[in-house]
């Protein structure tokens, strides 16, 4: 459940087909999720953009310093992106509720913790503690993952009814990360009952070779927000008996959230 790039970069210029903001959106996405700074012909190949339209979207962005320019010519995001998201982030809500319980699940666990979101068909990860252990988890607040081969993903479809669930995922090509990786809908949709039933998942080395996790659903009173918390570590030390110890840890984690969440946002009027 480590925070890699989404496998949907080369989709997203034809994910949005109508609409200036939607189309300057999606450039944003594109030159955002690149593994590196993309030159004006990889974003021409990936955006089904006319030549001139792309080259005049582009100069909007730069002048709202939401994207910048390096040396060679490279696109990459902007300072003001940058400033955007930490005000997001810091005034998120939904992040301050989870804060001291993310904390006292690490202290409880010595291990890496995460709170993610579902969005689509992808978990944003809002916030992380680190664990204590010399070995750590590279991950990033704001990157996502599938949500198919992730624990936070699973647990949040997990609340979803299977329909919901197929109806997401219609479409989703099962990249095969890894060989425990789920290759279709059926195989997830197994697991997810399996969820279900005990109240957590786990990712045994879905996502990444060596990585586990156990991870518990969250979901607002409206049910309108659908999320995760999950306990991360290496394989070689995150056996699978520490995941089921420290699943119902997990459970009480997001089961404080949620309570703490009603208690502090109300239900939505």
């Amino acid at each position: 459940m480590t925070m890699k790039q989404s496998d949907s970069v080369g989709d997203v210029g034809r994910v949005r087909e109508t609409g200036t903001l939607g189309k300057l959106m999606a450039l944003l996405d594109l030159v955002a999720l690149a593994d590196r700074p993309m030159r004006f012909t990889d974003i021409l190949s990936l955006s089904d953009q006319p030549r001139g339209t792309l080259h005049r979207q582009l100069s909007h962005l730069l002048e709202e310093g939401l994207l910048e320019v390096d040396r060679d010519g490279r696109y990459l995001p902007g300072i003001r992106l940058l400033s955007l998201a930490s005000r997001s982030w810091a005034r998120n809500e939904f992040r301050a509720v989870a804060e001291p319980h993310l904390r006292l699940l690490q202290e409880k666990t010595g291990e890496t913790v995460h709170l993610g979101v579902l969005r689509g068909t992808e978990v944003i990860y809002l916030d992380k503690v680190e664990g204590r252990q010399s070995v750590r988890m590279y991950s990033q607040i704001g990157n996502a993952s599938p949500a198919y081969c992730t624990g936070v993903g699973k647990a949040a479809l997990s609340v979803l009814d299977d329909p919901d669930v197929e109806a997401r995922l219609a479409g989703v090509a099962f990249h095969p990360y890894t060989d425990h990786t789920h290759r279709d809908v059926a195989g997830l949709l197994t697991d997810i009952a399996a969820i279900r039933r005990r109240g957590y998942a786990f990712d045994r080395e879905e996502h990444e070779s060596g990585i586990c996790c156990v991870a518990a659903p969250i979901r607002s009173e409206d049910g309108n927000m659908l999320a995760g918390v999950s306990v991360t570590g290496p394989a070689f030390r995150v056996t699978s008996e520490k995941l089921q110890e420290w699943a119902p840890l997990v459970r009480a984690a997001a089961a404080a959230i949620m309570q703490d969440m009603h208690n502090r946002l109300g239900p939505k009027r």
